[in-house]
């Protein structure tokens, strides 16, 4: 339990770390929309006995529902679904911000965190991917759906495969670029447009995956860049 004498930090709460400066500055989802509402949350609980590994389940649950809503295929259910989406996301920066505003940062639930949320990105591609099959009987949705899951996974795989080859300890850093993505397809969703969400996805899936390629073998041919073996 917190004690008045430890009021809530926003700004302990929040990383320090921008892999993204390009969406910092130009398109700040993440500073001026996902945090400040993770931020409400955290006061809410601050004082209680909830943990981070509560809000990461949370997280979870509610991106588990939201891939069930989609699947239904009507207009409301994607709707519902793009807005259980974005209520999982600002759980998922919620724990964060609790564990570091608390001090109570471990390697566990950083593993938890990164365990649930890709499955958790599983269930809502798939949720939409089925749920637009639902509604439109078009096969080709399959297959856009398809290569959309798989371009993103491929861009995640990436991702922490140079995490892994520069060495770098900390998670989380890509939060920008995820909170951007979820804001979209809550847009995509309430605009009735859920195809759009296939489309967005998978075309910053297909970017981040030029990017993250070029990165790395930008670093073999900086010899200062490659790790020591």
């Amino acid at each position: 339990m917190s004690t008045p004498e430890e009021p809530f930090d926003y700004q302990k709460s929040l990383k320090n770390v921008k892999s993204y400066p390009f969406l910092h500055k130009y398109l700040p989802v993440d500073r001026f929309i996902v945090r400040p509402c993770a931020s409400l949350i955290v006061r809410a609980v601050f004082g209680t006995n909830l943990t981070p590994n509560h809000l990461t389940v949370i997280s979870f649950t509610l991106a588990f529902i939201a891939g069930l809503v989609y699947m239904v295929g009507r207009p409301a259910c994607f709707v519902f679904g793009g807005c259980l989406s974005m209520l999982s996301t600002i759980f998922d920066n919620a724990d964060g911000m609790l564990a570091r505003a608390k001090n109570m940062t471990s390697r566990y639930g950083a593993f938890l965190d990164l365990f649930l949320d890709r499955i958790a990105d599983f269930a809502v591609l798939a949720g939409v991917t089925f749920g637009l099959y639902r509604a439109t009987a078009d096969p080709r949705i399959l297959m856009l759906g398809l290569m959309t899951i798989g371009l993103y996974f491929l861009q995640v795989s990436l991702y922490y495969l140079n995490k892994i080859y520069t060495g770098a300890a900390k998670n989380g850093e890509g939060a920008e670029a995820k909170n951007l993505a979820v804001f979209a397809i809550l847009v995509f969703s309430l605009a009735g447009w859920p195809i759009g969400i296939l489309i967005g996805v998978g075309l910053m899936a297909s970017v981040g995956t030029v990017v993250k390629l070029i990165r790395f073998l930008r670093k073999g041919r900086d010899p200062a860049a490659t790790p020591a073996h």
